[in-house]
C-alpha cells in the first residue's frame, strides 16, 4: 500500500489497487510538486524526442527516434538486446551526448541533467554492498536541489520524510539496502526519485528478478504515481505484462518500429518487425 501524508495530489488519485489498469487515462489535474508546498500545474509537462540520433562507444545505437508523452502516462520501451532501450533511457537522462536530433523538456532543450528527471539504473549495476542506509540513499535525492552551497534544511529532511513514507519505507529507513529484497530496493531507488522532486522517473528493467507478488505491488506503485501526475519511461522485456503495467509502447530496433498507446501499437505485426532479426550491439 502507498501512503501520501499530506498529499496534494488529485482526488481520488489513489484508488482501489484491484482495480484494472486504465490505460486510457490522461493526466490528472494538477501535477504534484513536494519542494513547492504541494503546489499545482494546470497543465501536464510534455516531453519530446525529435529525430534522435546516438552513438554509443563509436557504435550507431539509435536513429529516427521521435515521439511526445507527457506527465501523467507510463511508456514501455520494447525491442531485442541491442535495440537501444538502455541507450534511450541513457539520452533522455543527459548521461549521453546526442549525435543529432534533439529532446525537449517543458519546451526547453534537454542541454543537462536535470533534477526534474531521474534515472534508476537496472539492480544489477548496483553495488548493494556499499555500505549505505535506505534514509541515506534517499537523502542523496535533495543533493541536485541543495547545490554547492546550502545546507540540508528542516524542508529537505520533510520531502524525504515524505518520499519514504510514500514508499511504505519508514520502518526500513535504518536498514542496510543490501538487507532489502528486490521489491524493496526498487522501492527504495524510486524514493530517491521522489525525493529529488523528479517529475519524470527513467526505469532500466525496473521488473527483472523480481517474484510476481513484487512485480503486482510495482505495477501498483507505477499507477500511483501516474495518477499522482508523474511520467514512467521504463525498459522492459516481458511481452506477457506489458498490457497490464503500461499506458503506452515504444518498439525499437535501433530504429523506432512503432509508438503510441498499448491498444493500437502493441500489436503482432508490430512485433514481428521489432524481433524479426536481433540487433547485434
Amino acid at each position: 500500500m502507498v501512503n501520501h501524508p499530506h498529499s496534494n495530489g488529485p482526488e481520488g488519485a489513489h484508488g482501489d489497487h484491484g482495480a484494472p489498469h486504465d490505460h486510457a487515462h490522461q493526466p490528472h489535474g494538477d501535477h504534484v510538486c513536494w519542494g513547492g508546498g504541494g503546489c499545482g500545474h494546470g497543465h501536464a509537462h510534455r516531453l519530446e524526442v525529435r529525430s534522435l540520433r546516438v552513438r554509443y562507444r563509436e557504435v550507431l545505437a539509435l536513429e529516427d527516434v521521435s515521439f511526445a508523452t507527457e506527465c501523467g502516462r507510463s511508456l514501455a520501451l520494447i525491442g531485442p538486446n541491442g535495440a537501444g532501450k538502455s541507450t534511450l533511457l541513457k539520452s533522455l537522462a543527459g548521461l549521453l551526448t546526442l549525435d543529432a536530433g534533439s529532446i525537449l523538456w517543458r519546451g526547453q532543450p534537454l542541454t543537462g541533467k536535470s533534477h526534474e528527471i531521474a534515472y534508476l539504473p537496472q539492480r544489477g549495476d548496483v553495488d548493494w554492498n556499499f555500505p549505505l542506509t535506505v534514509r541515506a540513499l534517499v537523502e542523496m535525492g535533495r543533493y541536485p536541489n541543495l547545490g554547492w552551497w546550502r545546507k540540508f534544511s528542516g524542508h529537505d529532511a520533510d520531502i524525504v520524510l515524505r518520499a519514504l513514507t510514500a514508499m511504505d519505507l519508514l520502518d526500513l529507513q535504518d536498514r542496510q539496502i543490501s538487507a532489502l529484497s528486490g521489491g524493496q530496493q526498487q522501492r527504495a531507488f524510486i524514493a530517491r526519485a521522489l525525493a529529488q522532486e523528479a517529475h519524470v522517473l527513467l526505469l532500466d528493467e525496473p521488473f527483472t528478478g523480481l517474484d510476481q507478488p513484487a512485480q503486482e505491488n510495482l505495477s501498483n506503485l507505477f499507477r500511483d504515481l501516474t495518477r499522482e501526475g508523474r511520467l514512467l519511461i521504463a525498459s522492459h522485456h516481458d511481452l506477457r505484462t506489458v498490457e497490464n503495467h503500461f499506458d503506452d509502447v515504444l518498439l525499437l530496433r535501433r530504429r523506432q518500429i512503432a509508438f503510441g498507446p498499448v491498444a493500437e501499437s502493441f500489436t503482432k505485426a508490430n512485433l514481428a518487425q521489432t524481433y524479426e532479426a536481433t540487433a547485434t550491439a
